[in-house]
């Protein structure tokens, strides 16, 4: 359900249609609340660029909030689910307008405070429910410590864009790079909440599939979930699997290591993941394995030799 918008899609004769895909329909708020749409500084809605008919909703806005909430919570648990995916957690003030910001809100700061007002103020209606919530936190990782303001008040988190977007767009480590999003994960499992990592690349994008899994199991426990997609918004297609997914490489002897300048690596009772996370172009690099392990080729070796943005998840005898 997105937290954002709302969709003139959906309105249809005056009527909203009776499922929808947003918290408050446009028909409704068209009619009763016209003040919850956002404005830009000449005074006009704001339509997202790339997604026609989608227009930018006052998140801080009380009235809009305990609409929202109220409207989410009763559709699903009527429908018989468990949790409330919010859609669209934003962080700029210019997502989907670039360049420009609404009126109410001209600053990425003002932004997200209205977002977390937003979920702060819905929080304990959510949870009275029984009702999970998990909301779609994309690029958190380049706004300081937004990923955690933002899950104090969730049951946890998605990042649709982690790691690898597309076959050969690999984050690196920098200051907002490699360790900024495996963290994401880390931060979540030590404070018991949910995340669910979303990497992009082609079925045949075996060095991202490989990087992007890697870099999960370094943080990974009983919390966290990846699924990869390879085309944006291509979520009606089941995920290729893997054989690596089947795979048991039992408890983790602790969090991971640093092995070397942007190497890392964690250890499990039955195997060891390994990445660099060195930049694309850069050398190969061999890290050395703590006895025979054996590859996704079945191929039994004592060390591993990685480029930059590459990883390895390899078994051992356990």
């Amino acid at each position: 359900m997105d937290l954002s918008s709302t969709r003139s899609s959906g309105c249809r004769d005056g009527v909203d249609d009776a499922e929808l895909p947003t918290g408050v329909g446009y028909c409704e708020a068209e009619r009763d609340h016209p003040e919850w749409f956002l404005l830009d500084p000449n005074g006009r809605r704001l339509e997202y660029d790339g997604y026609s008919e989608h227009w930018q909703m006052d998140v801080g806005n009380t009235a809009y909030q305990d609409a929202w909430a109220a409207n989410v919570i009763k559709s699903s648990t009527a429908a018989g689910f468990d949790g409330v995916w919010m859609d669209n957690a934003l962080f700029p003030c210019d997502a989907y307008h670039e360049g420009v910001c609404p009126a109410k809100y001209p600053t990425d700061a003002a932004l997200q405070d209205a977002y977390v007002s937003m979920l702060a103020n819905t929080r304990d209606r959510f949870v009275a429910s029984g009702l999970k919530t998990v909301a779609n936190l994309s690029n958190a990782r380049v706004h300081g410590d937004a990923w955690s303001t933002y899950t104090e008040y969730l049951d946890g988190g998605f990042d649709e864009w982690w790691l690898t977007f597309d076959d050969t767009n690999l984050l690196s480590e920098y200051s907002d790079g490699w360790s900024k999003q495996v963290d994401e994960i880390a931060a979540n499992e030590a404070s018991g909440k949910i995340t669910l990592v979303q990497p992009h690349h082609s079925a045949d994008g075996d060095r991202a599939y490989r990087y992007a899994l890697a870099s999960y199991l370094m943080a990974a426990g009983d919390q966290a979930a990846i699924a990869s997609l390879d085309r944006t918004d291509g979520y009606g297609d089941p995920t290729p699997w893997r054989a690596e997914y089947d795979w048991d490489l039992g408890t983790p002897s602790g969090p991971y290591k640093s092995v070397g300048t942007n190497l890392f690596l964690r250890e499990f009772a039955c195997g060891t993941v390994v990445v660099n996370a060195n930049r694309t172009d850069s050398r190969s690099v061999t890290v050395p394995l703590d006895g025979g392990h054996v590859t996704e080729r079945g191929t039994t070796v004592t060390s591993v030799s990685l480029g930059g943005t590459s990883g390895a998840v390899l078994r051992k005898p356990c």
